[in-house]
């Protein structure tokens, strides 16, 4: 071919011809090489990633919408099977008429509109096709510059080159903009007229197909005028392209639009603290930041139970008194599992985000006193190890005193169990026992129980002194609830991308053990003592005030302090904690305040075991139970008046008989020596001051 190119320039006399001949066809031949290069470069550079902004939606167990992250701009994604045609037929007529025949640039209209700028000296005439707008949803800016244009067409060329045409058209719709914040078909779909672009008729595919030309001049809700003659204009193209027949276009125009306005379209939040939580884990499992979790157009499926969240807000809506400023923060959990089913982080979420439930550290009291008794059952105490309640002066190593006291100033001044330690909720039974097995086991105990937080190994530790979250101690309990296995709370289950593939999806695990399954269970059998009023003593068990609502046979404990009240506790199969108190550490003085933690508790569970077929705790191999005497702590004879079944390790249980209830006492109705009446001991200030912990 050069040789013959060379003899055609020989016979071509005026040198000037032969030069630019042979300029014209280097520069041809250079063309080429560039061309094949810039092909060559694209394809070398694979496909360009589709990923768009999309909304993420959250889902609740059983597949409801609980939420979306929909700030700013809207986004879904849709098949383009789930599309109107009417409106997929308007879009190419109108954007791109000749889509299916270029491979991402229309020639002609390139050139008629680079001639206009030209002339014009700007960039004001566009004949960009859909595949070059949808490379600059993509990829780019909207500023109309030279360079972006090359861009543009850089990016539309590796699009053609990489991915067929009905993949781009889906894309470009799903990506193109129709104002007031909604991105895609979809999102304007629903924005317009509250239904799926799927439904759409003709006359609202027609006014929806000429927003995007000027999102703002044609958009029906600001300038009506100028989208009905955009709309009546695309009506025309369809009839005279005899898409549509000239009567369906007059309808079209005719109809009257039922536009949805400006009201409300995002959906109904439900449990937004428990969605705030999820929306931090998520970020964790996809190692993503939150603004690309908000905008990422995930589908995630959340461990929520709608029904009990919204009992949850019941019990709590229905024992707060309304001229209070008392807040409140709720788990519940799965303790098989982990699972978070219910979660409430305050009582008015627009008012403050914070969640109390998971950021807020506070004194657990005697809430935290399971822990210790775990640790106590593992240094051999058992149901009925005795000790002495009354007013004790504890000189540590240090050589400081500590003088704990009990509420309210009272005390047996005498020995009782642990049994009824824990449902009395005794302070100087509490702190001997720490001080027995060590506050450096209760700490490391504590940690197994799967509580993070701080704990100083003080003697006051076991009143519960050190601060942790609503969500560590249902942690905690979740353990002794599954018989002793670890547990890790989470809210998320799946994650799929805008198009159902799966992203992560968790995996149920067996846990590793990490406490005794014997002793689990006998705790968890002692904490059921906080609702039996046989385990009376120098006063009321703790739970007293509710157990009568309670229907069922729960475990659990509470806890005071001066600023802060709890309730935790459960059943095999479900875990509640509430915490009430004020933000500021205000002491909660109010008597009818004091017990709305136990109030909510109490009738958050028995609602949400409406739907649980309750099981009891199973008794473990090596494990054998003894009806005890309360008062004594021994075997109950039939002239005892109260015995409550305890459980024992085997070989560690009980083999004396009571001997303070006999056949002359049972007649004459005395439960025990008149000398053992309980005491209030005045407090001194330093003990008013410890009294806080209960």
């Amino acid at each position: 071919m050069f040789t013959k190119t060379k003899a055609i320039l020989g016979k071509i006399e005026n040198k000037y011809v032969r030069w630019s001949i042979a300029v014209i066809c280097s520069s041809g031949l250079l063309a080429a090489i560039l061309v094949l290069g810039l092909y060559l470069y694209t394809f070398s550079l694979g496909p360009p990633s589709l990923a768009s902004s999309q909304n993420t939606i959250y889902y609740s167990a059983n597949g409801q919408v609980i939420g979306e992250e929909n700030s700013v701009e809207n986004r879904y994604w849709v098949p383009l099977d789930d599309i109107s045609d009417t409106l997929i037929e308007a879009t190419l007529l109108t954007e791109d008429r000749n889509f299916y025949e270029h491979d991402g640039f229309d020639i002609k209209r390139i050139f008629g509109a680079a001639i206009k700028d030209i002339r014009s000296m700007s960039m004001v005439q566009g004949a960009s096709t859909i595949t070059q707008q949808y490379a600059r949803n993509l990829y780019l800016s909207y500023e109309k510059t030279w360079k972006r244009k090359l861009k543009e067409a850089f990016y539309a060329l590796r699009l053609e080159m990489f991915y067929s045409k009905d993949k781009i058209l889906e894309g470009y719709l799903n990506t193109i903009y129709y104002g007031h914040g909604a991105y895609g078909i979809e999102a304007a779909s629903r924005y317009y007229f509250d239904k799926s672009a799927d439904e759409l008729t003709l006359a609202e595919a027609s006014m929806l197909t000429g927003i995007p030309k000027g999102p703002t001049y044609y958009s029906p809700l600001r300038n009506f005028d100028n989208a009905k003659e955009r709309q009546q204009q695309i009506l025309t193209s369809l009839y005279k392209l005899d898409v549509i027949s000239k009567e369906q276009a007059e309808a079209a125009l005719q109809t009257k639009l039922a536009f949805a306005g400006d009201k409300e379209r995002t959906v109904k939040t439900v449990a937004p603290y428990f969605q705030d939580v999820v929306v931090k884990e998520l970020a964790i499992v996809l190692n993503k930041t939150i603004e690309e979790i908000r905008s990422g157009g995930y589908q995630v499926y959340t461990t929520l139970d709608i029904n009990k969240q919204k009992d949850l807000e019941g019990s709590i809506k229905a024992n707060f008194p309304k001229d209070t400023e008392l807040q409140v923060g709720a788990v519940a959990m799965e303790p098989k599992t982990g699972a978070i089913v219910s979660m409430v982080g305050g009582r008015n979420y627009e008012e403050s985000q914070f969640n109390r439930s998971t950021q807020a550290a506070r004194m657990p009291g005697s809430s935290f006193k399971p822990f210790l008794y775990y640790a106590a059952l593992e240094n051999g105490f058992t149901a009925t190890t005795t000790l002495m309640s009354k007013p004790t002066n504890f000189e540590l190593a240090n050589g400081t005193v500590y003088q704990p006291s009990n509420y309210n100033g009272y005390y047996a001044d005498k020995p009782i169990t642990l049994a009824q330690a824990l449902a009395l909720s005794d302070n100087i039974y509490a702190v001997k026992t720490n001080l027995f097995v060590s506050p450096e086991t209760l700490v490391k105990t504590a940690r197994k129980f799967g509580i993070k937080s701080k704990l100083d190994p003080y003697a006051s530790l076991a009143l519960g002194t050190a601060s942790v979250t609503v969500r560590e101690m249902v942690t905690g309990y979740s353990t002794l609830a599954n018989g002793g296995r670890k547990v890790e709370p989470y809210t998320i289950e799946k994650v799929t991308d805008a198009k159902g593939n799966v992203l992560y999806k968790r995996k149920q695990k067996k846990e590793k053990q990490v406490l005794d399954p014997k002793k689990a269970f006998i705790l968890a059998n002692l904490m059921t003592g906080m609702f039996d009023e046989s385990l009376n003593g120098y006063m009321r068990v703790t739970g007293a005030t509710i157990a009568d609502q309670l229907s069922k046979n729960y475990a659990g404990k509470s806890g005071t302090t001066k600023t802060d009240s709890w309730m935790v506790g459960f059943s095999p199969s479900l875990v509640t904690g509430v915490w009430t108190g004020y933000d500021q550490n205000i002491p909660i003085t109010k008597v009818k305040e004091q017990g709305i933690a136990k109030q909510v508790w109490a009738s958050y569970m028995e609602k949400a075991h409406e739907d649980i077929p309750f099981k009891a705790f199973k008794v473990p191999d090596g494990v054998v139970g003894r009806y005890i005497d309360p008062a004594s702590g021994k075997l109950a004879t039939p002239y005892c008046k109260n015995q409550r079944l305890m459980y024992f390790e085997k070989g560690t249980e009980p083999t004396e008989y009571c001997n303070l209830h006999t056949k002359e006492t049972s007649d004459e109705k005395v439960d025990q020596p008149t000398n053992n009446e309980p005491t209030k001991v005045k407090d001194s200030f330093f003990n008013r001051i410890l009294n806080w912990f209960r």
